[in-house]
């Protein structure tokens, strides 16, 4: 079974920079597609971005486009989201997550993932 770790999360200010990780263990960790969603107090969870197991194609949430970069180490089972130019409303907790099989594009169809970290906390203030 496919283990999600998260990391990086932490406090940071207004146009500060972070980086998380997610760390993937298991049975052909690397032919899954991996997506980063994020819920922030009194909101639903969202989708955030996502790269695909074949190419890495990404796709990402209008929100973040510009600031947010995602990319994966397959050598080292991992995949990074940086975090640029944050924003107050970036707060929340960040999960990833990730959905079987070989494809060369993704979508951030919360329903599409069936395994899911334990999320890592971002906040942003001054």
């Amino acid at each position: 079974q496919l283990q999600l770790v998260e990391s990086g999360g932490g406090l940071v200010q207004p146009g500060g920079s972070l980086r998380l990780s997610c760390a993937a263990s298991g049975f052909l960790s690397n032919y899954y597609v991996i997506g980063w969603f994020r819920q922030a107090p009194g909101k639903e969870r969202e989708g955030v971005s996502c790269i695909s197991s074949v190419g890495g194609s990404t796709n990402y949430a209008d929100s973040v486009k510009g600031r947010f970069t995602i990319s994966r180490d397959n050598a080292k089972n991992t995949v990074y989201l940086q975090m640029n130019s944050l924003k107050s409303e970036d707060t929340a907790v960040y999960y990833c997550a990730a959905d079987w099989g070989l494809s060369a594009s993704c979508v951030l169809s919360q329903a599409d993932f069936g395994s899911w970290g334990q999320g890592t906390q971002v906040t942003v203030s001054s």
